[in-house]
């Protein structure tokens, strides 16, 4: 990619230095709360679906030390600036070019067997076609917008892919919290869901949830996090999760 295509952009209060594109999707703040949800230790395999140029996945190894992190992009340019960022960053991963709904073949052929993997996390597009208009940019609509489809034949992947009592983490809208807990429901158990509120006194706008393969344990609806003070200032607590300083409750052993 030309370089004057390209922006650097701080995450972690600085301890993450990303490459992204200036225009289209660009990394943001649920990136940053999807890895402070995550759940990992030193020795695990980690894949991140969907991992655009690798914030999520990059931003968890920065914090735990030791995985083994794969990069799933189905974007070659996006997979390429995801490579990039990890060896500019001193991270060891591989950003590997697939179709997070391709079949079972071709994630084997990519060294994706099933039940091998012991971590997932993913932030899948979710935003509604119905009710969101799609950007003219196809990047950015891509990274975006769901289809009917998307949540189920993403939590499919992870599903296949995980070992049992492994781990998989994502972050939605709050409004579709009925269909993720419908895209768990086979497999999946043990669920930990946390709401995420733009502001208090609003609804709120995303849940992150971590749900474990074959799990048995009831499901926990945890307080919700405000991103934002009354006076639209963030959070003392946010700002320290998203500089890297604190996690959230559902990465706690």
């Amino acid at each position: 990619m030309i370089e004057a295509d390209l922006t650097e952009d701080a995450f972690l209060g600085g301890q993450l230095r990303l490459k992204q594109r200036r225009s289209g999707h660009r990394a943001g703040h649920d990136a940053i709360l999807l890895a402070a949800a995550t759940q990992a230790q030193a020795g695990d395999r980690v894949v991140d679906l969907g991992a655009g140029i690798g914030t999520a996945g990059l931003a968890l190894a920065r914090r735990v030390a030791g995985i083994g992190l794969s990069l799933v992009e189905i974007d070659p340019e996006l997979a390429e600036l995801a490579r990039a960022n990890a060896a500019a960053n001193g991270i060891a991963a591989e950003a590997i070019v697939l179709d997070v709904t391709a079949d079972a073949q071709a994630f084997a052929a990519c060294g994706f067997a099933p039940d091998s993997v012991d971590v997932v996390l993913t932030n899948p597009p979710f935003n509604d076609p119905a009710r969101h208009r799609g950007s003219p940019d196809q990047s950015r609509h891509t990274a975006h917008v769901a289809t009917e489809e998307t949540l189920h034949a993403w939590v499919h992947a992870a599903r296949r892919i995980l070992r049992s009592n492994g781990a998989l983490t994502l972050i939605w809208r709050a409004d579709g919290i009925a269909d993720v807990l419908a895209a768990l429901s086979r497999g999946f158990g043990s669920l930990v869901i946390l709401p995420v509120h733009g502001e208090a006194g609003r609804p709120a706008i995303r849940v992150l949830v971590r749900a474990v393969k074959g799990g048995r344990a009831p499901t926990r609806l945890l307080p919700a996090l405000m991103l934002n003070e009354e006076s639209r200032v963030p959070k003392k607590e946010v700002t320290e999760i998203l500089e890297g300083r604190a996690v959230l409750p559902l990465a706690e052993p």
